[in-house]
C-alpha cells in the first residue's frame, strides 16, 4: 500500500470529531456512576432467609456464639458470598423471634451503606411459652459479593406474636 493510499484510510480526526467524542464518551461515564452504580437513592438487595439447617458452619460456630448476646445487624463474607446476621440478644422465655424485612445498599460519602430492616417478634402474652432464656437469630445469603463499608441496623419492629 502507497503512503497516499494509508493517508486516506487513517486520516487525522478532526478537532471538533475529537470534542464530539470526548462529550459522548464524559456523559456515558456520569451516567453509569450516578444511575449504574447506585448514586442517587437506595437499592433494594435480593436475599434469601435460611433455615437454620443451611446456615454456613462458620456463621453458626464463629459468628452466632460470638454477638447472640447482642441485638444488631452485621454482614459475613464467606466463599465470595455476603450473608447478613440479624441477632435478637439474650432472652428470658422461647417466643421471641428475629426477621429480615428488607436490604437497601446506599452510596454515602464514605462508601457504601447497608441498611438492614429487621422485624422483632415477642411473644403473646396470654399463651404459655417454655421458661428458657433463648438467643433468636436470623441469617439471610444475598447477591452482593463484597461487603459494605458500613452496616445500619433501622426499623426494628416490636410485634406481639398474635399480630405477625
Amino acid at each position: 500500500m502507497t503512503d497516499d493510499a494509508k493517508k486516506k484510510i487513517f486520516k487525522k480526526p478532526s478537532r471538533k470529531a475529537l470534542l464530539i467524542l470526548g462529550a459522548v464518551i464524559v456523559t456515558c461515564a456520569a451516567l453509569w456512576l450516578v444511575f449504574g452504580q447506585g448514586i442517587v437513592g437506595d437499592k433494594n438487595i435480593d436475599f434469601k432467609k435460611l433455615s437454620k439447617d443451611k446456615v454456613p458452619k462458620s456463621i453458626e460456630t464463629e459468628v452466632i456464639p460470638e454477638y447472640r448476646e447482642l441485638e444488631r445487624a452485621l454482614g459475613c463474607l464467606i466463599d465470595g458470598k455476603v450473608y447478613v446476621v440479624v441477632t435478637r440478644g439474650e432472652k428470658p422465655t422461647a417466643g421471641y423471634e428475629a426477621d429480615i424485612d428488607k436490604i437497601e445498599i446506599e452510596k454515602t460519602k464514605g462508601g457504601t451503606n447497608m441498611k438492614v430492616h429487621a422485624a422483632f417478634t415477642e411473644p403473646d402474652g396470654d399463651k404459655a411459652v417454655s421458661q428458657v432464656a433463648t438467643y433468636p437469630y436470623v441469617v439471610a445469603e444475598t447477591e452482593l459479593t463484597s461487603l459494605p463499608d458500613s452496616i445500619e441496623p433501622v426499623s426494628y419492629t416490636h410485634l406481639r406474636a398474635h399480630e405477625t
